[in-house]
């Protein structure tokens, strides 16, 4: 009976020990990534699900990346960049202003899209650029920050424009850019 207690303690010791041993080797994978790469890589790999995470959440300032084991971890955002979520759509779409990397779904999976974009001042930042929604049917991009632009997406004939800003106030998942 002593025997069959220590060896049930002994394989509850392995089990716990893996577990808080596989949660490490992933906040570590996590902190490895942004050392090696820049911020705009982590948020194109949380994105694209090729660094798994319980949530992820980016703001108009910070992307906040919640672990398996809970840990949080927050990385600030570039001073002049502004990371945009836009998930066209035709006939359903969800409300959203801080975009979820790791939850938001769009209607138009792995679309392409011609899209246009200029700043008020008339400056283009894309023309007519070829772009390709991804699994979560959202299209990333990162902006300058501080200015006004009008978006223009197209797809199949269809069109949808918008006026959107890159301030510190503003939101960065766009999911009311319906294709008519």
């Amino acid at each position: 009976m002593r025997k069959r207690i220590l060896l049930v303690i002994g394989l509850l010791v392995i089990v716990l020990g893996t577990y808080l041993l596989i949660g490490l080797t992933q906040t570590k994978q996590t902190n490895e990534l942004v050392k090696q790469a820049n911020i705009q890589e982590l948020v194109q790999n949380l994105s694209a699900g090729k660094v798994l995470a319980k949530s992820a959440s980016i703001d108009s300032k910070q992307l906040v990346v919640t672990e398996d084991n809970n840990q949080t971890a927050t990385y600030e955002l570039p001073q002049d960049e502004f990371f945009l979520s836009i998930a066209p759509y035709v006939a359903q779409t969800h409300p959203c202003e801080i975009h979820s990397l790791t939850g938001c779904q769009g209607e138009m999976i792995n679309e392409q899209f011609s899209v246009t974009i200029h700043d008020s001042e008339g400056n283009t930042f894309m023309k007519e650029s070829v772009m390709k929604s991804g699994a979560n049917g959202f299209m990333d991009m990162w902006l300058p920050r501080d200015r006004t632009y009008l978006i223009r997406v197209v797809h199949d004939g269809k069109v949808a424009e918008t006026q959107l800003s890159t301030y510190e106030k503003d939101n960065t998942c766009i999911t009311t850019m319906q294709l008519s």
